[in-house]
């Protein structure tokens, strides 16, 4: 295995039997990670640090924020530790397992948990790539997206979240916006601010730097995310009178203290990402750009949502089949 990197592109290759390029906006988040650990014990592990992450070929530049914690930190462990400097030790079962024992002091048992998942996730891509191994069977089932909000509780949700008084208003909007309509995730909708939002083209478009892809606001959320962007400035559009970048359930505390009336279901950061994503494949929309927006691998991860996309009329089935673009 080889890690290669071409000057005039901006981008990393990892090399095995073929090469795998990854997106320059991701290439040049590995390139610039720097963790909040002291420069010399970083610097000894930060090359191979690196190149494991590459090697595992993140789809997204959030996805690379993740390897890149994990490893990292086990990285500097196990160097403070004595062993030697080399990723197939590092990611090792019972290194990882050591790590997350003793390693972690001060992370919550969450945060330890999804430590420890990524690392197990990077451990598999390098034991496929360098030898060919299937991974182990996953016990824990994947988590399924929630199901969509229906057209009459969106609207209803808007309108409720648009009488709220003060921040309140700008926060339920913004979250509404954000999720129903560009498709963000919790963790993504945090750290967006009113400057990512570029609106130059005409159509509110999120900095792809920031987000590591390209995501055009829907139609119908344009003009208040639009609005919300220019109130909030260079300020965080969701919540900005926060005193840390993302602290934990951010998002999840807020539908808790802003309850709809009328027997509306609460807002859903989650849910609002099913029906952003649901509307979309409705809406007969490519399945690969509707991944790719979403921040997926593949158009195999929307699968969970065709459950709840409506049938095509028989008559327009007829049409599409005939040979005619929708």
């Amino acid at each position: 295995m080889k890690i290669g990197f071409n000057p005039f592109t901006g981008c990393l290759s990892s090399q095995f039997c073929w090469s795998v390029t990854l997106h320059p906006d991701i290439s040049r988040h590995i390139r610039d990670y720097r963790p909040r650990l002291p420069w010399e014990r970083w610097a000894p592990v930060a090359d191979q640090v690196r190149a494991t992450v590459t090697a595992t070929a993140p789809a997204t530049c959030y996805e690379a924020g993740h390897f890149l914690y994990a490893v990292g930190r086990l990285a500097v462990w196990a160097d403070q530790g004595g062993l030697p400097r080399d990723p197939a030790v590092w990611l090792r079962t019972e290194t990882i397992d050591a790590f997350v024992l003793s390693g972690c002091a001060g992370l919550d048992g969450s945060t330890v948990q999804t430590c420890r998942t990524w690392l197990r996730r990077t451990r598999e891509a390098l034991v496929w790539v360098e030898r060919g191994e299937a991974p182990p069977v996953r016990i824990a089932s994947p988590r399924n997206p929630q199901p969509p909000y229906e057209k009459g509780e969106l609207a209803r949700l808007r309108d409720w979240a648009g009488h709220l008084p003060g921040r309140a208003r700008l926060d339920g909007l913004g979250l509404m916006a954000l999720g129903a309509g560009c498709g963000l995730a919790p963790g993504e909708v945090v750290r967006v601010r009113g400057s990512h939002v570029d609106v130059t083209c005409g159509v509110p478009v999120l900095d792809e730097d920031m987000l590591g892809r390209l995501v055009a606001c829907n139609i119908f959320w344009a003009p208040v995310l639009t609005e919300l962007a220019e109130a909030a400035g260079a300020g965080y559009l969701f919540r900005p009178g926060r005193k840390v970048a993302a602290a934990k359930n951010l998002v999840s505390s807020w539908p808790s203290r802003h309850r709809p009336p009328d027997g509306l279901p609460p807002l859903s950061a989650r849910r609002l990402r099913s029906t952003w994503i649901v509307g979309l494949l409705a809406d007969g929309i490519s399945p690969s750009v509707v991944a790719a927006a979403a921040g997926m691998a593949s158009p195999a991860g929307l699968a969970p949502h065709h459950q709840w996309v409506p049938p095509l009329p028989r008559e327009e089935v007829i049409r599409l089949l005939h040979g005619h673009r929708r």
